[in-house]
């Protein structure tokens, strides 16, 4: 019968590993040990240490100053007003929003090409006859519309809304 052949393993010491291997890095990296020291040197100069330093040691001002900061009621609204500007940037259909993006680009942006002249109401009366032009009037007439409903706040109880 066969017999296994002894393999005797020398012990393993992963302490003496990381030794010899700290002891090999500054060889192998050394160009990158010499930008990390370079950086280091920078960031003392213009004194980082020293901000981070002071912002650890004060961090329990920070935390009062910047809570009592977000405890005012004009911070809570313009939380309150991000999120709601958030979730009706979220509603919009992406290809609406483009299309609107590119009418106010092709209108306004040029600012120079704007006449001097407001038109007259003969050339508006004749914008009417225009498919695109009413289907815009359309579109703000009901924006109109919408923002006096949400306004009124009877309107708004008929709507079920609060």
């Amino acid at each position: 019968m066969a017999q296994p052949i002894p393999l005797p393993l020398p012990p393993r010491d992963p302490k003496q590993e990381l030794l010899a291997k700290l002891e090999q890095a500054p060889a192998e990296h050394a160009a990158a040990l010499l930008d990390g020291y370079e950086l280091l040197q920078q960031l003392h100069e213009h004194g980082v240490f020293t901000l981070v330093r002071g912002a650890l040691g004060a961090t329990n001002t920070l935390v009062k100053a910047a809570s009592s900061g977000a405890n005012s009621i004009d911070s809570i609204r313009a939380m309150r007003n991000a999120i709601i500007v958030a979730k009706m940037l979220g509603s919009i259909d992406p290809e609406l929003l483009q299309s609107l993006a590119s009418a106010v680009s092709t209108v306004l942006g040029n600012a120079k090409s704007v006449p001097s002249q407001p038109p007259g109401i003969v050339s508006l009366i004749a914008g009417f006859t225009s498919a695109d032009q009413r289907r815009g009037l359309g579109l703000i007439n009901e924006l109109l519309r919408q923002i006096g409903i949400q306004s009124n706040p009877d309107r708004r109880a008929e709507a079920g809304q609060k």
